[in-house]
């Protein structure tokens, strides 16, 4: 059993750190430096968790669990303009990053207006290209129950919905809701504030739980984690300068390159003996053309294909 847990310190003796995480047979999942500043987010086997909490405590950081690393969130609003609280939802960002997930915020491009605001086809296809979304409206009440139906009914990913009032009617429409969060013009520092986005993290704990549990019933043919490190030692990613280049999800990965430039040498890469393409589907991201999506086959469904491919050998 692999538990994910956090360092936040120094990079003093570092190089020390990845070694301990190597030889327990962990991975690391995500590294960020900053100056003199270093945060890993680790997996690592159970029993070697003590072990490793000692040694980071021995080289001055501090550990941490972080029970959304591994995913990466998005944090919607209506737009990114002042009238729709872009203090709330960058405090909401940075509080999910806090526990171990990649998030990304964006507005939409038609979202401002209550009778105008609408979300295009190709906005909610880049949605659902993450593990789950919090999507933010407003203060007032009529507004949110009305954009609430239009704007999430057709997002396919776990959604927990932010607004002011306590809405009525719009049960279906999302997985769960986190009310007394209105517009603000400042950050959300004060207790009660703090106490919402703890509020916000346990409802996006709850509903990655299950759909994590929905993967587990028909597991990946390969763990993500696996996927990430072979990909680590592609010459581009290397030496991609990107922040993240390679983002883990629950069924698979986000490679920051180029798909049309790459997507052939990442499906002809080996894993378990297999071509990377025969047990992933790898298509470009609709962000734009310098990413792609690796979604990672179930287990069933390459034993499928290979039966279909034994039936037309034979």
């Amino acid at each position: 059993m692999y538990e994910v847990i956090m360092y936040d310190g120094g990079i003093y003796r570092s190089d020390e750190l990845f070694e301990l995480i190597e030889d327990v047979g962990g991975v690391v999942l995500l590294k960020n430096r900053s100056s003199q500043m270093l945060t890993v987010t680790m997996s690592i086997p159970e029993e070697d968790r003590p072990m490793v909490e000692a040694f980071c405590k021995e080289i001055g950081g501090q550990v941490r669990d972080v029970p959304l690393a591994g995913t990466e969130i998005a944090v919607i609003g209506p737009t990114l303009g002042r009238h729709h609280m872009p203090h709330p939802i960058c405090d909401i960002a940075e509080y999910l990053r806090r526990c171990g997930a990649v998030t990304v915020v964006m507005g939409l491009a038609r979202g401002r207006g209550k009778h105008t605001s609408q979300i295009s086809l190709e906005e909610t296809k880049i949605i659902d290209e993450y593990d789950a979304c919090v999507f933010m409206l407003g203060n007032f009440k009529p507004c949110v129950e009305t954009k609430a139906e239009l704007l999430l009914s057709n997002i396919n990913i776990p959604t927990v919905l932010v607004c002011g009032p306590v809405p009525e009617g719009i049960e279906g429409t999302c997985d769960a809701i986190v009310t007394g969060v209105g517009r603000k013009a400042s950050r959300m520092r004060e207790p009660g504030d703090r106490a919402k986005l703890e509020e916000v993290g346990d409802r996006v704990e709850e509903v990655l739980d299950d759909k994590k549990k929905a993967i587990e019933e028909d597991p990946p043919f390969v763990h993500p984690s696996e996927i990430k490190a072979l990909l680590e030692n592609f010459e581009p990613i290397d030496m991609c300068l990107r922040p993240a280049p390679l983002v883990m999800h629950l069924d698979g990965l986000r490679a920051k390159i180029s798909y049309d430039e790459y997507h052939e040498q990442i499906e002809n890469m080996e894993v378990y003996g297999r071509r990377l393409g025969d047990v992933c589907v790898i298509t470009p991201s609709k962000i734009n053309d310098s990413s792609m999506l690796i979604r990672i086959k179930s287990r069933s469904q390459v034993a499928y294909e290979d039966a279909e491919k034994a039936k037309k050998a034979a």
